[in-house]
């Protein structure tokens, strides 16, 4: 098994740090072999930022996604820019209220996430990727919720880690 994620949006929005939570929770968690790189433009804020992920059972002999079985696409932009990328038939997680998804309806499964949304009724819109990568977990079911909330555990610090839980509970309640 061989699945490959890809998580993008604009710089400040997470996407790495989500990227990053996804693999150590294959690897540490799930007993599972991952590998993760990612890319953004040069300013912090803004631009294109996307988090590639490849999970397996076996060793990761080339570690580029080639066409994303999962993408989560968190802007317009990042819709724009990197749903050529996403193989024919996966799955699309799309924040609902920030992406213009209609003319993908046809060639993907669609999972409608309004992140951000959910975020601002939680109390802070930078846990948006955590409320995606709750619901990219529950639907790719390539490990448990269990395994993402430990590495929560592991990276976050006591002060937020509650806050990321609850987001990441919720993105899995969309599924």
């Amino acid at each position: 098994m061989r699945t490959e994620f890809r998580i993008a949006g604009t710089g400040g929005m997470g996407v790495v740090f989500a990227g990053v939570i996804l693999g150590h929770a294959a690897v540490v968690h799930a007993g599972l072999e991952a590998v993760q790189t990612q890319s953004y433009g040069a300013e912090a804020r803004g631009t294109a930022a996307k988090s590639e992920v490849i999970i397996s059972d076996e060793k990761i002999r080339f570690p580029k996604v080639r066409e994303a079985d999962y993408s989560v696409l968190m802007s317009q932009k990042a819709f724009e820019l990197y749903l050529s990328g996403t193989k024919r038939g996966a799955v699309l997680l799309v924040d609902s209220d920030l992406v213009d998804f209609k003319k993908a309806e046809t060639d993907y499964e669609i999972v409608s996430v309004p992140a951000m949304k959910k975020a601002d009724a939680i109390g802070l819109r930078l846990v948006s990727n955590m409320i995606m990568l709750g619901a990219l977990v529950k639907k790719s079911g390539i490990f448990p919720l269990t395994a993402l909330e430990n590495t929560l555990k592991d990276l976050i610090t006591s002060k937020a880690l509650q806050l990321d839980v609850d987001a990441v509970r919720a993105g899995a309640d969309f599924v």
